[in-house]
Order: structure tokens, then sequence, then C-alpha cells
């Protein structure tokens, strides 16, 4: 924060969203939009920007795409807004270069794992009202977590009641496992298909066996049914 407050004191002259300041210091371009009401993330972003602050603001999703040409890019604040949904490739083109991205104090239920277990960002996910499942506890244990906020990553709904406004590594740590309850739920599923599949193809077989057998005793009867050759004349 401190950073960011020297940031401001020093303009720099390139374009800048209205609404934003832009400022730099030894070579580190910043735009600064927090609290400004914005309802998306500003288009018109500067490509050399290095640190961007959006919070404080009514942005409510981070559609694909959304940060791509902006190459230089190392921090993004985006804490303290509205957002409820983050595609799948939110943050593509700038994953490898991204070093922290605040996403605290939202209102994100899930998130798509592919969104994030990219990134080498440290992430801060506090404050939301996350739904405790599988691809959420992916990404606790295989993002870059910043430690002094996973303890705010809370269970506002879970599968089970008792989970229910608990901190999610609290949940994890008692042994609770998200992925093991899915795969049974998947391994169910696919039972159950497999079961099916061969139900029908029993019921082919036995359909078929029936239709050959009348089919035979159909013909044997027709044959039955037919005048005896006449004996040779003497």
């Amino acid at each position: 924060q401190a950073f960011f407050c020297l940031l401001l004191c020093i303009p720099w002259g390139s374009s800048c969203p209205p609404s934003c300041q832009c400022t730099e210091r030894a070579g580190a371009k910043a735009v600064l939009c927090s609290s400004q009401h914005l309802e998306e993330i500003p288009k018109d972003i500067p490509r050399d920007v290095v640190f961007l602050k959006l919070d404080a603001n009514s942005i409510t999703r981070i559609p694909s795409n959304a940060f791509r040409h902006l190459s230089h890019l190392e921090e993004i604040d985006l804490s303290r807004n509205a957002i409820e949904k983050i595609d799948r490739a939110a943050f593509k083109g700038v994953a490898a270069g991204l070093r922290r991205l605040d996403l605290s104090g939202n209102r994100i239920r899930s998130i798509p794992k592919e969104a994030l277990l990219a990134l080498n960002a440290k992430l801060r996910l506090a404050n939301n009202p996350w739904h405790c499942e599988c691809a959420l506890q992916e990404v606790l244990w295989e993002a870059r977590l910043d430690p002094d906020s996973v303890q705010d990553i809370t269970c506002h709904t879970a599968p089970r009641d008792e989970y229910v406004g608990k901190p999610l590594l609290q949940v994890l740590d008692a042994g609770v496992n998200f992925c093991s309850a899915r795969r049974r739920s998947t391994d169910v599923a696919v039972f159950v298909t497999m079961f099916g599949w061969f139900a029908m193809v029993i019921a082919y077989v036995v359909c078929y066996a029936r239709h050959n057998r009348e089919h035979a005793r159909r013909h044997g009867d027709t044959l039955g049914s037919l005048p005896s050759a006449q004996a040779p004349a003497e």
C-alpha cells in the first residue's frame, strides 16, 4: 500500500483511462482506479502497466482475456468488488508474469480451477461466500495462496451442514476430501451406465434367441403341414 501511495505522487504522460490515475516510479507504471464505481474492467488500460488497482468498485465479472494485452502486468488488486463470475481464461496472457492477485472481499462462490492453477501469482481469496467443493480444494492445495489469508477462506455453503462457517483448511485438516466424494459419485454413475448397457445387451440376446426359436418352430410347422410326396406309379 505504501508503494502505491508513492506511485500516486508521480504522474506519467501516457494515455490513462478516464476516472483512473496513472503514475510511475523507477520505470514501474501503475494504473489506480480504486473506488470509482466501475462496473467492468476498463478497456483502455495502457499496455505497459505493471500495477493495476481496481479495488472497491462494482465489478461483477472477469471475462476471458480481460488482461491479455497487458504483458507487463505483475500485480492486480480486485478486492472489495462484487465479482461473482470468473471465466476459465480470465487471466490468459498474464499468467506467467503475474506475481500478486487479490480477489478477497467479493461474492465468489466457485471458480474454475483452470483460471487459477496456471498462475504463478500469490493469491488472496479470503472473505468470499465460497461453496466448498473439489475445485476449491484443488486450488487450496495447488495454487500459491497468501498464507496470511488462507484461514479466512470459509465455507459459506457445503455438501454437509457441519462444514458451514468453518475455514476450508480446518475442514480439510479434519480428513474431509471433497474430491474423493465426487469420484465416488462418478464411479457410481459409470457403474449404473455400464449396468444399463449390459442389461440392454442381455435383453437383445434373449429377444434374438426367442425370435429365432419361434421362427424355427413356425418353419417346422409349415413343413409338417405340406402333403407327403405321392408314391411312384406301379
